[in-house]
């Protein structure tokens, strides 16, 4: 700094950027609020100035009376110019938060029924293409669903076996405990493949289809959404909905029965070992499936299987496609679906247990 006529000069060099700014801040500010002369900035040697510094610049010169800026280049000038009618604009006004219940319910209501109309859109849409497809069958691609179906179904195998077998046993254990206090042991097989093939079977199967696949469904198809995709199949004539969605819901209602049925075979394979311990034979355990299992039993839970995938299928492209936008929308389109698979087939059972009651089933 040196003193001069008109005023206290500061002569500034090299590149005023942040880390510049930084160290620089506290001194020159002190040395602008000095009463006295006015601060001349001289920056003749400035090679570049960045908003940081720009900002640090004008802050000094408005701090004194009679401030000024001298001696600086063109560029450092448009600079200085972008930031001072940047700090010149009116600020926004800050909206103060006010709580209002009824406005928050009438929000929720109106997008419940926004939801529910895309909802209504999309299967509306989906019907539409399955019967166009039925029509004209080379619109679906088979190379797509036999895709779908082996990583949907036949990778699954796995999975459903080795969830199928525990499950038998533990069911084989837990109901062995109570019938032992009457002598009813003998009863755990006709128990255990009852509740297999008309209810555990095909539920666990739905979960295992909404937690392995609906999720893959939903970030597949969200990926797509996210990175505009979809527009772009729209744009170029290609319907998503025969292309995307038709043969992945086929796929999870086509392989749901399959994977239902793996799991209950797997179970009982698992009830026999556990009966086979408590010192029956396999005889037995044949005789008790015979006599208390029908073919409607199998028949009523592999139709519920099929209606649980295409469920799981319809949730999880419909969540993909509803993907937002930012580095959530495809996390947040998996939970969903995952979540909406399993609430729709927790309600879709609850329906089949009235409808298979009132129909004698």
């Amino acid at each position: 700094m040196r003193e001069a006529a008109d005023g206290r000069v500061v002569s500034l060099s090299g590149r005023l950027d942040t880390p510049a700014a930084a160290s620089l801040w506290t001194q020159l500010m002190a040395e602008a609020r000095k009463p006295g002369a006015p601060l001349v900035l001289d920056l003749a040697a400035v090679e570049a100035v960045d908003t940081t510094g720009a900002t640090l610049l004008l802050t000094a010169q408005s701090a004194t009376e009679g401030g000024r800026i001298e001696g600086a280049s063109p560029g450092v000038v448009a600079v200085l110019d972008r930031v001072r009618d940047a700090l010149a604009a009116p600020r926004p006004k800050v909206v103060p938060y006010r709580f209002s219940p009824l406005s928050g319910v009438g929000r929720r209501v109106v997008n419940v029924l926004r939801g529910g109309v895309e909802w209504m859109a999309f299967l509306g849409e989906l019907l539409v293409v399955g019967l166009a497809t039925l029509i004209r069958p080379a619109r679906l691609r088979a190379r797509e669903l036999l895709r779908h179906l082996d990583e949907a179904g036949t990778r699954a195998f796995g999975l459903a076996t080795l969830l199928g077998s525990l499950l038998g046993v533990i069911l084989a254990f837990q109901s062995a405990i109570p019938l032992r206090q009457f002598g009813a042991e003998v009863f755990v097989p006709s128990l255990v493949g009852i509740s297999l093939l008309r209810e555990l079977g095909p539920l666990m199967a739905g979960v295992v289809l909404a937690g392995r696949t609906g999720s893959a469904y939903a970030a597949e198809l969200g990926t797509m959404t996210v990175n505009e995709e979809v527009a772009a199949l729209r744009i170029m004539g290609i319907d998503p909905m025969a292309l995307l969605v038709l043969p992945r819901v086929l796929a999870g209602m086509l392989v749901m029965p399959v994977l239902s049925l793996v799991l209950t075979l797997a179970g009982l394979v698992g009830m026999a070992f556990v009966m086979a311990l408590l010192g029956f034979t396999m005889t037995t355990v044949a005789q008790q499936l015979t006599n208390f299992v029908s073919l409607k039993d199998l028949l009523g839970g592999l139709f519920k299987a099929a209606v649980f995938g295409l469920a799981i299928a319809v949730v999880g492209c419909r969540a993909g496609l509803g993907a937002g936008r930012g580095p959530r929308a495809v996390g947040d389109a998996a939970t969903a679906a995952v979540v909406g698979g399993i609430v729709a087939i927790v309600v879709l059972d609850g329906i089949f247990a009235v409808l298979y009651e009132r129909l004698g089933l």
